[in-house]
């Protein structure tokens, strides 16, 4: 009985479920259609303004092109969204809209949880694009570390350690830390202290710093070298040599090498003692009772 009343209920030609049915397919088909339409023309259109209008605000600020192109492609993402929530709200397909937010907020709170470091990265290594405190081929150092850029991506940098090993650093860790960047101006100096006895002569010694300095390839005349006496300490007199180089053109430390060797053999030459550290002792011992016999004071000077 029930079999026969669900049958009853059941079109047996197509004009009777057209019929039936006509109103609301017409309706869902004037919907999809409308869905179509609107998000082919909203995603168009919003595309090629929308990111015609961001490449054009980052190149106007000399952004780098990774930062362009990476400013495009989340235009264009912005663009397809926002084309199908419009087309949706449009078509009056409430039940798109209601789930596409739903997936949308879903898929943002877990993307934030999953990827905060990554999404930290990726900002800090805009603002390295864009404020540019170091460029490929730069020598930096951060956090008691120190390396030669050698390539600037949006999430990491990659340095050479002076023992040619490969160091890759989070751009957070760079854009949160103290970075020094010795090659960033036109000139840098280059200091070492000199020791030379109480009883040598300052001045000859001062000559020969500068001399030698004057000697080396790569030490700038202007500003000329110096070498003040900066230190008085337990068993020499410190003058500290200061020179100044073209950091881009020369090496700190070959500077810094071939000018102590040289001043080190002038001073030899020329009689400039540089004293190492020494203790003198003074005073008596007494020794008694060893193997019943005793001896007298013995001093040590």
């Amino acid at each position: 009985m029930a079999l026969s009343v669900i049958l009853q209920g059941i079109p047996t030609s197509v004009g009777e479920l057209f019929t039936q049915y006509g109103d609301l397919v017409l309706a869902f088909g004037v919907r999809v259609l409308t869905f179509i339409v609107a998000f082919l023309v909203l995603y168009r259109i919003g595309k090629s303004v929308f990111v015609r209008m961001v490449k054009r605000a980052l190149d106007s600020r000399e952004f780098s092109p990774a930062v362009v192109s990476l400013g495009s492609s989340i235009a264009g993402a912005v663009a397809l969204f926002g084309a199908v929530a419009v087309a949706a709200a449009v078509a009056g397909v409430d039940a798109i809209l209601t789930a596409f937010a739903t997936i949308t907020g879903a898929l943002a709170l877990g993307v934030a949880f999953a990827a905060g470091d990554i999404i930290e990265n990726f900002v800090a290594g805009i603002f390295i694009l864009k404020d540019k405190p170091f460029e490929v081929g730069d020598h930096i150092q951060w956090n008691g570390n120190e390396g030669i850029v050698r390539k600037i991506d949006l999430r990491v940098t990659k340095l050479d350690t002076f023992n040619n090993e490969q160091v890759t650093v989070p751009n957070g860790d760079l854009a949160n830390s103290v970075v020094m960047n010795p090659v960033a101006n036109d000139t840098r100096r280059v200091t070492f202290d000199f020791g030379i006895e109480y009883d040598a002569d300052i001045e000859l010694a001062r000559e020969i710093i500068i001399d030698e300095a004057n000697k080396i390839d790569g030490i700038l005349a202007d500003p000329e070298p110096t070498a003040p006496v900066t230190g008085l300490a337990d068993s020499a007199v410190v003058l500290n040599g200061r020179v100044w180089i073209n950091p881009r053109e020369t090496g700190a430390g070959g500077v810094r090498t071939k000018w102590v060797e040289a001043v080190k053999n002038r001073f030899d030459a020329e009689g400039v003692g540089m004293p190492y550290p020494h203790t003198e002792l003074t005073g008596s011992v007494s020794v008694d009772g060893i193997d019943g016999m005793s001896t007298g004071p013995v001093t040590n000077d």
